[in-house]
């Protein structure tokens, strides 16, 4: 009974199902659309009616939406908004050897201004073998090296990363949304730094399964939508119908009525 009350947090980071309640005032899309490969994303991206659109690896140059504004493309982060633009930021490492993190949005809705955070953190970059188990001890033995050798450096990068987005939070005079592809897993460094002071909105809101990236051969999740506490979440949705990338769109709709 007390290892599974140790464990029930974290395995409801994977799998949820809660009860939520309200009236959207919100809705924002997060996308790690991979370039869209070959496939036209625009039309998907258009029939969400989503007040904010959070797109990772996608320079969004060829999205023209009516009613749209859209950041100055760039870094393989784009945001697309209905709503006012005050300021956008890229957030700038200034270090040549980090990608950069996030894109930082200030967005005036219904009155209000919110800061939208859109991440995308460094990629371990395996390939699908590399990460395949075989009979062969020796080979196996060299995998688990070349892993390693990814990971150390990696969760480097992730760190350095992880202060920057970290600062860009704490500094905000508005509420703040984060989302993304942290390419990190629920129970990790990445995860419990982000959410600090923030809200997990799969956590509030969501039911069934967060996993989002399918492209190994047991689905992940590492796309997560955060908010201050003064947003609720009341709806939380991967979207498993569209194929356009190696990762699943997350869809949330946010209440910005007092809990």
């Amino acid at each position: 009974m007390f290892a599974g009350l140790a464990f029930i947090n974290p395995v409801k980071r994977w799998v949820n199902y809660s009860d939520k309640k309200g009236n959207s005032e919100i809705k924002v899309v997060s996308f790690n659309t991979r370039g869209g490969g070959n496939k036209d994303i625009g039309p998907y991206l258009r029939t969400q009616n989503a007040d904010v659109l959070l797109l990772q690896e996608d320079s969004g140059r060829k999205y023209q939406f009516e009613g749209y504004q859209k950041t100055t493309p760039g870094k393989g982060l784009m945001l697309l908004t209905k709503h006012k633009i005050i300021k956008q930021q890229i957030i700038d490492p200034q270090d040549d050897n980090v990608r950069v993190p996030g894109l930082q949005v200030d967005i005036e809705i219904h009155g209000r201004i919110y800061r939208f955070i859109d991440v995308y953190l460094h990629p371990f970059r395996f390939e699908k073998d590399m990460v395949k188990l075989n009979t062969n001890t020796d080979t196996n033995e060299k995998k688990i090296k070349d892993v390693v050798k990814r990971l150390i450096p990696t969760f480097k990068k992730h760190q350095e990363q992880v202060d920057l987005i970290r600062e860009v939070i704490k500094n905000s005079p508005y509420p703040v949304i984060l989302a993304g592809d942290f390419n990190s897993v629920p129970n990790s460094y990445e995860y419990y730094h982000l959410s600090e002071g923030l809200e997990d909105a799969f956590l509030t809101a969501g039911r069934g399964s967060a996993t989002s990236f399918h492209d190994y051969k047991f689905p992940i999740r590492i796309d997560y939508v955060f908010s201050s506490k003064s947003l609720k979440a009341i709806s939380y949705q991967v979207d498993r119908s569209v194929s356009i990338s190696d990762h699943y769109p997350v869809t949330v709709k946010f209440s910005t009525e007092d809990k």
